[in-house]
């Protein structure tokens, strides 16, 4: 029982800390003796005076009529907020903190200083609409999904039409639930907002090993990728093993694995694994079902590998976040709700795309069971074989990106010079989007008609198409990398171009992930080792197409 103790208590801390939080923007409201309620304020306010007190663990402040600028960082222990000043003057002011969900008062001397929440209005999707247009062009999409699917069946008449039409239909049910119904809405916003705020507990622990001992931040040199991101897969993969541990995250596996069993007809352990695919990674999902692994059919281990490759791991999650959240809470729970949304639909997605590929046409095992992996005797156990396991992916993470962002630039110098010797950049420059022959511009060039159909505007074909190109050649990791830069950048005409990029992008589904499919699940059940290398491209396929149906109907929704 104490277990779960712990967990309500973890998630209580974690649900009061929203209305508790000191960071954000606050509006200078009054400056008066506590013994006074209302009054002339002590000094002048104008209306557009603001403290910004930063996750970083940095503060700034300007009164414009007194012609004040301060800043420096700050720390809060318990009911006092610590001001350690380098602007007017190296000085640190100590005040008494009195705080809800919209106002702040700080108490120093016997004077009190009032603040207002500054109110965060979430950035608009600009879409298209929905039109018959988009409306058309998602079906014309669906419909040319299912054709290429068809296409490379390896048992075009053993097509099970109608596990199909209920995979889709699930997945149109989620999006209709998730995207247009208030309350289910409100409660993946609820559970993003969980995230980011287990993201900002990783900077606490980022903060205490780079920040610097004279200013008690991380100094800007050190704000980079490798400061900011990856400590976030190593804390999220942490805490995913305690979970596991605990046995949360088989029960709610189990949840979903029956649901898919009951509407889909599929078999016990394909359904385990499709529904712990969306919690767990492609290489730990398959231990939910390693007494199995031996016996599976060709079409369960098909089911199997297309899911890992098309749904993505809790602790590359937070990665994901960061990368195109920044460090805006509202944006990071924007795309923490779509991220969730894109792995729980293609789960179903993949079970469709891989009973496409090859169906079923062997007797399968029915039995419902989530085998129980090794996570340690106890708690502290789990939780350092998390630790180890995330800080073995984070350095994975690091060196591929490493290495494909470099290749992509060796790839990119070669093609320009072809171009430069062939006068090819001229003509690219005056007749495209592009200013020169570059393995972008070929990417984006061959995946922009599939994004198109997908409910991507004319304009941001191109962009998308190149990180479509981005995923499956190299990895997702890069892809997002480049997502993230291009928002930042504002190339794109519609924000619903980002948001369609996002599904796209959720997955595993590269050329890489063969190779460590055929290792990871090969290592469970040696004996299956050919049989992963001969499916290792059709479950490409299979995950690369579970992400574009998820797509393709979130495009029709926007």
């Amino acid at each position: 029982m104490r277990k779960y103790y712990l967990i309500i208590t973890f998630l209580f801390v974690v649900i009061s800390s929203f209305s508790q939080d000191i960071i954000g923007d606050w509006n200078f409201f009054s400056i008066l003796p506590e013994t006074m309620e209302t009054g002339e304020n002590l000094n002048p306010i104008s209306e557009g005076d603001v403290m910004q007190i930063n996750e970083d663990g940095s503060f700034h402040y300007e009164i414009t009529n007194a012609d004040l600028i301060a800043e420096g960082s700050w720390v809060l222990n318990e009911n006092l907020l610590s001001f350690n000043y380098t602007l007017p003057k190296e000085m640190t002011r100590i005040y008494q903190v009195s705080i809800s969900e919209n106002s702040l008062v700080l108490n120093e001397n016997s004077i009190n200083y009032a603040f207002t929440k500054s109110e965060i209005i979430p950035e608009e999707i600009v879409t298209s609409g929905i039109t018959i247009n988009s409306i058309s062009r998602g079906i014309l999409g669906i419909i040319s999904l299912l054709l290429i699917a068809f296409l490379f069946s390896r048992n075009r008449k053993g097509i099970d039409w109608m596990l199909v039409a209920k995979g889709l239909g699930i997945q149109i049910i989620f999006a209709l639930l998730i995207l247009k119904v208030s309350f289910v809405s409100s409660s993946f916003e609820f559970v993003g907002k969980i995230f980011t705020k287990i993201i900002s507990f990783t900077q606490d622990g980022t903060m205490f090993l780079f920040k610097s001992f004279e200013t008690g931040t991380i100094e800007s040199p050190l704000m980079n990728f490798v400061v900011m991101i990856l400590p976030t897969v190593i804390f999220f993969s942490a805490l995913t093993s305690l979970f596991y541990y605990w046995r949360i995250i088989p029960k709610i596996v189990y949840g979903f694995a029956w649901l898919m069993k009951s509407t889909m007809g599929l078999s016990g352990p394909e359904s385990v694994a499709a529904a712990g695919n969306i919690f767990l990674g492609q290489t730990e999902s398959p231990l939910l079902v390693k007494p199995y692994l031996d016996k599976m059919t060709m079409s369960e281990m098909m089911c199997l590998m297309s899911g890992g490759m098309a749904t993505i791991a809790g602790g590359v999650l937070a990665a994901y976040i960061g990368f195109l959240g920044g460090d805006d809470p509202v944006q990071q729970i924007m795309f923490a709700k779509h991220l969730l949304a894109a792995s729980v639909m293609s789960a179903p997605a993949a079970v469709v795309a891989a009973k496409i590929l090859l169906p079923e046409k062997e007797a399968f095992e029915t039995k419902l069971e989530v085998s129980k992996a090794d996570m340690g005797s106890n708690a502290l156990e789990a939780i350092s074989k998390g630790t180890t396991d995330g800080l073995r992916l984070a350095v994975n993470v690091g060196a591929m990106l490493l290495v494909f962002i470099g290749l992509m630039s060796m790839a990119n110098f070669i093609l320009f010079k072809v171009g430069d010797w062939t006068t090819l950049n001229t003509l690219i420059e005056n007749n495209t989007h592009y200013s020169k022959l570059s393995f972008n511009m070929i990417l984006g060039y061959i995946g922009a008609p599939i994004v198109w159909l997908m409910g991507v505007c004319k304009e941001d074909m191109f962009l998308v198409g190149q990180l479509l190109g981005e995923k499956t050649v190299l990895n997702e990791f890069v892809a997002y990398v480049s997502l993230g830069e291009m928002k930042n950048a504002g190339v794109f005409v519609e924000q619903k171009s980002i948001i369609i990029a996002t599904y796209i992008l959720c997955g595993f589904a590269n050329f890489a992930s063969i190779g460590i499919q055929i290792g990871g699940i090969g290592a469970l059940a040696p004996k299956r080792k050919g049989d992963l290398a001969s499916l290792g491209f059709l479950a490409l396929i299979g995950g690369t197409l579970a992400s574009l149906f998820t797509a393709v109907i979130v495009g029709m929704l926007i």
